[in-house]
């Protein structure tokens, strides 16, 4: 059907995007509903992530790959997997198995196995020569907490080793990183974030409406937005253009009819 266009919305990038990315965290769909949920809002979606190590036990992996290469979004190896097969001494295994069977995009991070920085930066080097590299920040201990200072200097320097984007730790529950334990947002951490790489380079992962809504609000509709239930890409869209209450005080001219 054609969409209605009476309404004075904000302008949103268009695919293929380099700004406003929506990244999905598929935490082991069956293609039933993964189709169902491309089918509604691919046109939304930029990135899909394979959470964790699910794509090591997924056996609908090449029917769900094929699936998001024709619908033109990035397939996303998860941080994690890659991060127990550098403790096995398998990264480059890894590596190649994701290559082989058709991920175009990988996830670099050390929030579980005791990477060093330079450990990880090596890392990023490698993968940046065979994929879009997406690195993340931040721990998934809540009790091992990055200064502020910590935040800039790790998101600089993984660009300069090679991520195209840089991902904020907030985890699938949003209590982490970013977030304080209730879920509040840390804001000294997110604008040091930012000033570490541009806000064009980082995406937030903002599991939660209210996470998503202040960052649209502090950043415009086309902030770069992950880890997002993929039944929950068309209501972020909406919270995007101002089409619900927690956000349209900031794209809409109030008239009486």
């Amino acid at each position: 059907m054609t969409l209605p266009t009476f309404l004075s919305l904000p302008e949103r990038s268009t695919k293929p995007r380099t700004v406003g990315l929506t990244h999905v965290l598929d935490k082991g769909m069956t293609p039933e509903s993964a189709q169902s949920a491309l089918a509604t809002a691919a046109r939304f979606i930029d990135v899909w992530k394979f959470g964790w190590g699910t794509a090591y036990i997924d056996t609908a992996l090449p029917d769900k790959l094929a699936m998001l290469k024709d619908y033109g979004i990035h397939a996303c190896l998860g941080g994690t997997l890659l991060e127990i097969s550098w403790a096995q001494g398998k990264a480059q295994d890894c590596l190649d198995w994701a290559a082989d069977v058709g991920f175009d995009t990988v996830e670099v991070s050390r929030g579980v196995a005791p990477m060093t920085l330079g450990d990880k930066h090596d890392l990023l080097r490698r993968a940046a020569a065979a994929f879009v590299v997406l690195s993340e920040v931040g721990n998934k201990d809540p009790e091992k907490v990055l200064t502020p200072e910590q935040w800039t200097a790790e998101v600089a320097s993984d660009l300069t080793a090679g991520a195209n984007w840089v991902i904020t730790e907030g985890r699938e529950s949003g209590t982490v990183g970013i977030y304080r334990a209730d879920g509040s947002i840390r804001e000294d951490v997110v604008a040091a974030a930012v000033l570490g790489g541009g806000i064009e380079r980082v995406l937030f992962e903002a599991p939660r409406k209210d996470q998503q809504a202040w960052l649209i609000r502090e950043f415009g509709c086309d902030v770069n937005l992950a880890n997002i239930p993929a039944d929950e890409v068309p209501a972020l869209e909406t919270l995007r253009l101002g089409l619900r209450a927690d956000t349209c005080d900031l794209t809409r001219q109030w008239q009486p009819a």
